[in-house]
């Protein structure tokens, strides 16, 4: 379930952070910040997950201009992955993505002074496998989200 989160650096040049959590485990296997997103670059970050974790059956996004684009619909059509568009203006559609990206917001982005992209993508991967591997979530049993997935519980890959 892959969405977009706005934030800035201490400079005030805004910043993308495409946020993509496994519903079923809650794993986070990628929080990957740019200065924008095109459709380009969120198949660029998906194959590069997919060819990891591999390729869901279903992905959920909303109407965000970089997820209804030709790209995303090509890459997910050639890899038998359905896009699920959420109703436009209906955030309870993504319940679950939007109050993950509340709490990103309070535990990592509000957190944070970001000095540069390269500072930027080292707290959010520091936050990402603070969440995957140590944070219990009380939705999966009080259990960390990396003991749910196909590692079994090995520290989480590297984006």
């Amino acid at each position: 379930m892959p969405t977009n989160v706005h934030d800035q650096l201490a400079t005030g040049r805004k910043l993308r952070v495409l946020t993509v959590v496994d519903t079923f485990s809650r794993y986070v296997p990628v929080l990957d910040v740019r200065y924008s997103y095109r459709g380009e670059d969120v198949v660029a970050t998906l194959d590069r997950v997919c060819r990891v974790t591999g390729y869901p059956k279903t992905i959920r996004v909303d109407q965000g201009s970089e997820f209804v684009s030709r790209d995303m619909d090509l890459w997910a059509y050639q890899r038998g992955v359905v896009l699920d568009f959420s109703r436009p203006g209906k955030p309870t559609d993504n319940a679950f993505i939007e109050a993950f990206n509340g709490r990103f917001r309070a535990e990592c982005l509000n957190q944070h002074w970001f000095l540069t992209l390269a500072d930027t993508a080292e707290k959010l991967e520091a936050w990402r496998r603070y969440y995957n591997e140590e944070r219990p979530h009380g939705a999966i049993g009080n259990k960390v989200p990396i003991m749910l997935t196909k590692s079994g519980g090995v520290i989480s890959p590297s984006p």
